[in-house]
């Protein structure tokens, strides 16, 4: 990875950090010399063990606690730039689904969004120069095309979307952007430790068969996207190259939603 001095300086919030996209996109801005990185995840050991070069932060905690946020705002000055990844997913139809498993992940995926989000406005307006500040959610292709057996992740994605649009809204004016992106099947624990894809690996024989055969049958372009990959795309709406850039949802599928 190239080593360059682009972030050299700020502070970004990243949640869901220890692992996937997080973690991804956490050392794709060490490698471009942000100063301080704070982290947020359930898996503290996770988070700790991250191999960074920044000043870093870990803060082990439920995103859908407002005291958690509480803290964070009260005890940093302000933050440049937010990754909001934090994220869970299952399946299954719509009468099958129980009440308590809609809350769940509409807890963790909405709330703990909004909950991140309002922080990372209040921290990044609390200082007088907001010019180049930004912030991705990540919401789903699931949020953008109906799928069947996503009632509740597809649900809870598409408000991400839709959440980030709002608050580009409020604050275009502040300088600070604000964009999501989408990202279809990504080689990531989401999709890899769930019960089917572990079937899959069973029947198939390896892991790299069961990411082929996934790809094969749902994605034009024929394979699974890397976390790396999704951190470059991140990256550059993070960065001050995406300037002109706010509002937008970043469908990055492989072209399954055409």
């Amino acid at each position: 990875m190239t080593t360059t001095t682009e972030f050299a300086g700020r502070t970004a919030l990243i949640t869901g950090a220890a692992s996937g996209i997080g973690a991804a996109v956490a050392h794709w801005l060490d490698a471009r010399g942000i100063e301080r990185l704070i982290l947020v995840d359930c898996d503290g050991p996770g988070l700790e063990a991250l191999d960074l070069r920044a000043s870093v932060r870990c803060v082990s905690g439920d995103v859908a606690d407002e005291e958690l946020w509480t803290e964070i705002e009260v005890s940093e000055t302000c933050i440049d730039h937010a990754l909001l990844n934090a994220g869970v997913a299952d399946g299954c139809p719509i009468v099958s689904l129980e009440y308590a498993d809609w809350r769940r992940i509409q807890s963790v995926n909405l709330d703990g969004m909004f909950l991140s989000l309002r922080t990372a406005m209040r921290l990044m307006t609390k200082s007088g120069n907001t010019v180049g500040r930004s912030a991705v959610l990540t919401s789903s292709v699931a949020g953008i095309k109906p799928v069947a057996m996503t009632a509740a992740y597809g649900s809870s994605k598409a408000a991400v979307a839709h959440l980030a649009r709002i608050a580009a809204a409020e604050h275009a004016a502040h300088g600070i952007r604000i964009n999501a992106v989408a990202p279809g099947r990504v080689d990531t624990p989401i999709w890899t430790k769930n019960t089917h894809f572990q079937q899959m690996v069973d029947d198939l024989g390896s892991r790299e068969a069961a990411l082929e055969k996934l790809a094969e049958d749902s994605t034009p372009l024929g394979r699974f996207a890397s976390a790396d990959e999704m951190a470059g795309q991140i990256g550059f709406l993070l960065s001050d190259a995406a300037w002109n850039v706010t509002g937008t949802v970043l469908v990055s599928d492989g072209g399954y939603s055409l």
